[in-house]
């Protein structure tokens, strides 16, 4: 049985004050700018302090602005009403704060959502190698539930700070924003999410109360493993629907006047993807401390050739939307890429870096995939580059070209890692960390290759 030292408590407690206080600073901070008059007060230093150069790129964000107004929340251009460039800069201003705690927020939760994901996958395919790893999924899949209800309810104190059709003013002037409030409002919004969540944390409950339940089953009783099955079979239809669709509310409304085919697909890629590093992670700890010694190298290296492969599969979703967006050259679509490439290049091509260059060259070696400090700086490395991409999917409509990584995005981090942590090694010590009631279980114990 796992015990959570009280050592690993204070970093996770501590984690969660400095984060709140960060996340306290940037909201305090965003709201020294209340009128126009401070905000160009801001811009003239900013000119000062950053020459011609800054004011030219102020000058070519007002015509981007007047010409894409629905770009960000800042963006509101209504009929008859131009918002000039001070009041676009202070909508941007205090749209950052909500912008990096809704970033931070759901990074975390899609890793748990992702470790669900792999875990019913597992049970599915009824694959014989990772039942020694089930223990450190359910662990991580604890997360789901907090994780999910605190998205919600930053989306909901947030509104229109992050999701621009939540502002009245807004629909009221944009005929493509109408069309889609059939889908698009804030009744429909929340109760999809709830629905969503509630489906993903049902199927969790049900599948760790029978695995826990099968450890103490007799030998020749297999019911409670049939139901893991059949539940995760039919979790993953779920899933695979809820998963889109929620991928759509919670992130691609953020720009209510794009869309892609492909977003569904993209999202769920990422998320495997670190959920599944954090499995690798979360493992490598706890052997590194004593725990699992059933576990072996040959477990670790499977872990990271799914770590490399959903890399590569990443990757290609991610060129298939690029490309063809590019393409086609169609404006209502390639604004969305050409705001990133124009305002974030460094977030926007460091993230491939990191998610494809960096493991293709590090995990593509089958030796490498076993040694534990190679997949672990791997790891972490992927685990960024995904942050920086949920990055790039909300600041730019959110905060457009005044992004920054400082202490409301590095206090959002730090909140969520301290309560991600607390919450998942609590959940590591419920129950033995062997599911040693699994008919698999001597297969994954003696797992070499």
């Amino acid at each position: 049985m796992y015990t959570f030292s009280s050592k690993l408590k204070t970093i996770s407690i501590v984690l969660i004050i400095l984060g709140a206080l960060g996340v306290g600073f940037g909201f305090w901070d965003s709201h020294k700018y209340q009128t126009e008059e401070d905000v160009k007060e801001l811009l003239a230093s900013e000119s000062h302090g950053h020459g011609e150069a800054h004011a030219t790129t102020d000058h070519a964000a007002d015509m981007h602005h007047a010409e894409d107004a629905h770009h960000a929340e800042g963006d509101h251009a209504e009929e008859g009403h131009e918002m000039s460039h001070e009041e676009h800069v202070l909508h941007q201003i205090h749209n950052r704060p909500w912008a990096a705690l809704y970033v931070g927020a759901f990074f975390f939760f899609m890793i748990a959502l992702g470790a669900l994901a792999f875990y019913a996958i597992q049970w599915a395919a009824q694959a014989g190698w990772s039942p020694v790893l089930f223990r450190v999924m359910e662990g991580i899949t604890a997360y789901v539930l907090p994780g999910g209800l605190i998205v919600l309810a930053i989306a909901f104190f947030a509104g229109d700070h992050i999701f621009i059709w939540m502002d009245p003013d807004v629909v009221a002037h944009d005929e493509l924003i109408q069309g889609k409030q059939g889908w698009l409002n804030k009744t429909g919004f929340f109760i999809r999410g709830l629905i969503f969540l509630g489906g993903w944390v049902l199927y969790r409950t049900f599948a760790r109360k029978f695995s826990i339940a099968q450890d103490h089953a007799e030998a020749n009783d297999k019911r409670n493993f049939k139901k893991t099955f059949r539940i995760s079979a039919a979790f993953l239809v779920f899933y695979i629907y809820t998963e889109s669709m929620m991928s759509w509310d919670w992130i691609m409304s953020v720009d209510p006047h794009w869309f892609s085919t492909l977003f569904g697909w993209y999202v769920f890629a990422s998320m495997f993807v670190s959920g599944i590093t954090v499995i690798a992670l979360m493992t490598i700890y706890l052997k590194s401390k004593g725990h699992l010694e059933f576990v072996n190298d040959s477990h670790i290296h499977d872990l990271a050739k799914f770590m490399f492969g959903i890399s590569i599969f990443w990757t290609y979703l991610w060129f298939s939307q690029f490309m063809l967006i590019w393409y086609s050259n169609i404006p209502e679509e390639v604004t969305y890429f050409v705001s990133r490439i124009n305002d974030y290049k460094l977030p926007f091509f460091g993230m491939l870096v990191m998610n494809f260059i960096f493991p293709l060259l590090v995990l593509m070696n089958s030796d490498y995939k076993r040694v534990n400090w190679f997949v672990v700086m791997a790891g972490l490395v992927i685990l960024f580059g995904h942050y920086i991409d949920v990055f790039n999917m909300i600041m730019p409509a959110t905060v457009a070209d005044r992004w920054f990584i400082g202490l409301p995005e590095i206090g959002a981090i730090l909140l969520f890692a301290g309560l991600f942590l607390f919450v998942v090694l609590s959940a590591l010590t419920k129950a033995p960390l062997l599911a040693k009631g699994n008919p698999f279980i001597k297969e994954s114990e003696q797992f070499h290759y």
